[in-house]
């Protein structure tokens, strides 16, 4: 009898899922562990493994389409089964309305009106993440008139947590554009339409979008794109300066220090690639002609410098999804929990000496900050208040230990999760930040690394930041700022004496923590790093 596989549930907060790739295509036979489809999560794409066996016999959901939690994904039976009762809901489904399951989920009743083309398919703006209502073209890899393979990207589309690299699952000629370059839409809105060369899509695109204002794009304007074409490649920038550049080429060269003006794409229209990043050698002509321009641009300002005729310049940079997502948090995180803040000081020179000792270890690597994590698990396990969370009816005491690293990314911060902190050593601490923190900044995490966590270490004594506040990262109930150490006169044995000091700042969440309990953490805290030894005990 035939099998009914619905849309999984891959994280606690998914509520819809979108496909990204089908692995597998209506008649393939299925064996139990094969990998159907890759599905986005709200966090990130996960295979989607079968556990039943045999042939593929219908798709309810289609490569780049969205759909809620337990909706219809796939049908797996026996060839030649009869599921007209299952597609029908358990009544006998006409037969023309059983082949044509590509366009029917997205704008039944609007199709009516317009027949679709065989072969046309229309492309709609996916659901990346669980919170994503709209998304932004960042840029288009293809234009109007280009033939479009299966597996080519097509655009890079920004989401709530990231730009993230839009694949083709469909070939053919990209016959209209829906979302410019920059332009934002309703996830569902029509992003695009691919089809045979010449086929007339005139109503399609009006008729399929659900918010009424999909931008059509006339066939004679076809024309601009094609003639800026020739110029993207050479330069790998379009008319309007925007540079054509993968997200992992991107990262490369900020990591590097690499300007993206002076790298030369050999990609697709001249698209900037990973490779390209990593053997660029930077020129000396170049520098030198940047050099010398700028003097002459700035020749007429610095003639008339004190002409009060002079024109405000400003910019705006466009809000990511991501940033709006951190706006709209962590503004209720601060509005809802009444923050109080308590600092101390930290002598640091005995755990200067002890990460000495520890890193002449072959292949050990501790820095200061896995100290201070590790020093949070073992003072939060005898002062569990701290590591709680508020509920309306009740607080929850968590006795796991579960540790929260912000991590800075190119668009924001996320927040991977080391689970049982306090059973962790210093050095499997190390590691895992590390390995967390590397796949953060290269969008390679999992949802389930970026959840559970009870208690937050924010650092940003790396950037000479001395001391700070931070806002706390609910439903946590607290979380530390750990500032830079700094070499300064201190007294010792009634003896002004160098000595190394770090300042900790605990933001709290007054509904469940006091200040007392707050200050007795603090007090634990800094006998714990002051003495490493005693982290042992």
């Amino acid at each position: 009898m035939a099998t009914v596989i619905n849309m999984p549930r891959l994280s606690d907060t998914m509520t819809e899922g979108t496909v990204a790739t089908w692995l597998k295509k209506v008649g393939d036979t299925i064996k139990e562990g094969d990998i159907l489809a890759e599905i986005e999560t709200d966090k990130a794409t996960m295979e989607f493994e079968s556990f039943n066996s045999g042939v593929l016999l219908h798709i309810g959901i289609e490569a780049g389409q969205t759909a809620p939690v337990d909706s219809l994904l796939a049908i797996i039976g026996k060839e030649g089964e009869d599921i007209s009762a299952l597609l029908a809901g358990g009544a006998p489904a006409p037969k023309a309305e059983a082949t044509p399951t590509v366009e029917t989920p997205s704008a039944s009743a609007p199709l009516a009106a317009v027949a679709i083309p065989a072969g046309v398919k229309v492309i709609t703006m996916p659901r990346l993440s669980d919170t994503m209502t709209t998304g932004t073209v960042a840029t288009w890899l293809k234009k109007v008139g280009d033939t479009v393979k299966e597996g080519d990207m097509l655009a890079e589309i920004e989401t709530d947590k990231a730009t993230m690299e839009f694949e083709s699952f469909n070939a053919g000629t990209l016959l209209y554009i829906g979302i410019q370059e920059g332009g934002s839409a309703p996830v569902d809105s029509v992003l695009a339409i691919i089809g045979p060369a010449g086929t007339d899509i005139t109503g399609i695109a009006e008729n399929y979008s659900k918010g009424g204002e999909a931008p059509v794009v006339a066939k004679t304007e076809t024309a601009a794109p094609v003639a800026t074409s020739q110029p993207t490649q050479e330069t790998t920038t379009s008319d309007n300066g925007r540079i054509f550049a993968s997200p992992l080429a991107k990262q490369i060269a900020k990591d590097k220090g690499i300007s993206l003006s002076q790298v030369k794409g050999s990609g697709e229209n001249g698209r900037i690639v990973k490779s390209d990043v990593e053997n660029f050698t930077a020129s000396a002509p170049v520098a030198s002609t940047q050099t010398t321009s700028q003097p002459e641009a700035q020749a007429t300002p610095v003639a008339k410098p004190f002409v009060p005729a002079g024109e405000v310049v400003t910019e705006e940079i466009k809000n990511s999804q991501m940033r709006k997502i951190i706006a709209k948090r962590l503004a209720e995180s601060l509005f809802t929990a009444p923050h109080y803040n308590l600092t101390i000081e930290v002598s640091m020179d005995e755990a200067m000496k002890s990460r000495a000792m520890i890193n002449s270890v072959p292949d050990t690597k501790v820095s200061f900050n896995d100290m201070v994590i590790k020093a949070c698990a073992m003072a939060l396990k005898k002062h569990p208040k701290i590591n709680s969370q508020w509920k309306e009816d009740a607080i929850t005491i968590n006795h796991h230990v579960n540790i929260g690293v912000a991590v800075a990314v190119e668009d924001g911060l996320v927040v991977p999760v080391l689970r049982f902190t306090d059973a962790m050593s210093l050095s499997q601490i190390g590691g895992s930040v590390r390995d967390l923190a590397g796949r953060a900044k290269t969008k390679k995490l999992l949802p389930n690394e970026m959840e559970g966590s009870t208690f937050t270490v924010s650092n940003l004594g790396m950037f000479g930041i001395v001391e700070f506040n931070s806002i706390i990262n609910q439903p946590n109930s607290a979380i530390l700022s750990v500032g830079a150490i700094i070499e300064k006169p201190v007294v010792k044995n009634g003896q002004i004496v160098v000595g190394n000091t770090m300042m900790l700042s605990l933001a709290c969440d007054h509904r469940t923590i006091d200040g007392a309990t707050g200050a007795q953490f603090l007090q634990t805290l800094k006998l714990f790093i002051e003495n490493p030894v005693t982290m042992l005990a």
